[in-house]
């Protein structure tokens, strides 16, 4: 997962380990419901969470320097 992220220009997503029954179950109905909008939507929000993550962590970096 992390390889096609990362080859798409994405950070590198950990999944939680307090949101991991979550992950299971949409990837569960993305495997044998063949229904992969809950798990797109799982992962979308967390690459968003991810990034959202790497900004500040930047902006605080940047403004250490200033």
């Amino acid at each position: 997962m992390n390889l096609m992220l990362a080859s798409g220009g994405y950070p590198w997503t950990v999944v939680p380990v307090e949101r991991r029954d979550d992950y299971l179950k949409t990837l569960e109905a993305a495997s044998v419901g063949q229904n992969v909008r809950p798990f797109s939507e799982f992962l979308g929000a967390l690459v968003k969470e991810t990034q959202k993550a790497a900004g500040k962590k930047v902006r605080m970096r940047a403004n250490r320097r200033l």
